[in-house]
């Protein structure tokens, strides 16, 4: 079979991140730029080599003064580090969903990680373009990636968890 290139549609598509602040809510943020492409020899995407990208100075939590540190050399040093990437090793199907490993870089750290996928099939949209749509869900430590900034509190907890919730919807359109 051919081999089938796809390209992010950025339109439908989102990622977020969540994680623990003071270990007893959750905050959510976002990525408001990024880009992601696949290659595919085979309908349901098995063996698909995929690639993704997020401007780091596009981080969004709602919340001016906490993207501002976000940004900054405590976490992702947008300055510096422009950009994190996805590189997959592997993407197989495991009982009804699919399995993504990779290579995750942020900052200068590249670490494997594993994200679980529902793939939510192919169809076409009603201008004739072919789209394929996935969920992807998974975890990472923060402090694996040289993101270890935290505060202690008042009654010794910490300010940030280490865990950081992955969630993305990602829809891809068939290339010509």
């Amino acid at each position: 079979m051919a081999t089938t290139k796809w390209a992010l549609d950025p339109t439908h598509s989102e990622i977020h991140f969540k994680v623990k602040h003071l270990m007893i809510t959750t905050v959510t943020g976002s990525f408001n730029s990024f880009t992601a492409a696949a290659e595919t020899e085979t309908d349901d995407f098995s063996g698909a080599k995929i690639s993704f990208s997020a401007d780091t100075a596009s981080v969004d939590t709602g919340n001016e003064q906490r993207d501002g540190h976000l940004k900054s050399a405590d976490f992702f040093d947008a300055e510096k580090f422009p950009q994190m990437s996805f590189t997959s090793t592997g993407y197989s199907k495991k009982g009804d969903d699919y399995v993504l490993t990779g290579d995750l870089t942020i900052k200068d750290v590249t670490k494997p990680v594993t994200l679980n996928v529902e793939f939510g099939g192919v169809a076409k949209d009603p201008w004739g373009n072919t789209k394929a749509g996935f969920t992807l869900a998974g975890k990472i430590n923060r402090k694996d990636f040289g993101l270890n900034w935290n505060a202690v509190t008042e009654a010794g907890g910490v300010l940030v968890s280490e865990e950081v919730k992955i969630l993305a919807e990602i829809q891809l359109t068939q290339q010509a």
